[in-house]
């Protein structure tokens, strides 16, 4: 088994000892230097990214191999990578581009094929004068995202 078969089976066993945990990208350079991304469906923490670490350098031997390992959380002003991201970002304000233009929105839910925004809009009232606020909803093919990310508040 080569080094990179050995940490791919590495991570392998990580992930089914804590499937909340997920990977964003993980490479392998030619000089053995390995980058692990990874995600959880809670958001991954300090403890999260310690635990994958220890997985896979306590099961290395640096006298066999000389390798840095780089293990580290997703960062949220990134696009999202997988579906999965979506599930986590529930009930948060996010951007979505698409084939389109550029979608502001609550994620209100998910399922297979599609997303659902929500945003409050102020429409005038139908009998008299003034505007009344109403709750729109949009759904958004997976299909036709382009990116999507958190909008963060400051």
């Amino acid at each position: 088994m080569n080094f990179k078969e050995k940490v791919t089976k590495l991570a392998d066993a990580a992930l089914e000892e804590r499937p909340d945990i997920f990977i964003l990208d993980f490479k392998i350079s030619e000089n053995n230097d390995i980058n692990i991304i990874i995600d959880s469906d809670t958001g991954a923490t300090i403890d999260d990214v310690v635990f994958f670490s220890r997985q896979i350098e306590h099961n290395l031997d640096r006298e066999e191999t000389d390798f840095s390992l780089t293990v580290s959380s997703f960062d949220i002003t990134k696009p999202f990578h997988l579906k999965r991201q979506f599930h986590k970002n529930l009930n948060r304000k996010i951007k979505v581009k698409t084939e389109t233009g550029e979608k502001e929105g609550l994620l209100k839910s998910i399922d297979s094929t599609k997303i659902i925004l929500e945003n409050k809009v102020r429409e005038p009232k139908k009998i008299g004068k003034g505007k009344v606020t109403v709750i729109k909803q949009e759904a958004i093919p997976f299909e036709t995202i382009k990116e999507a990310k958190v909008v963060l508040k400051f």
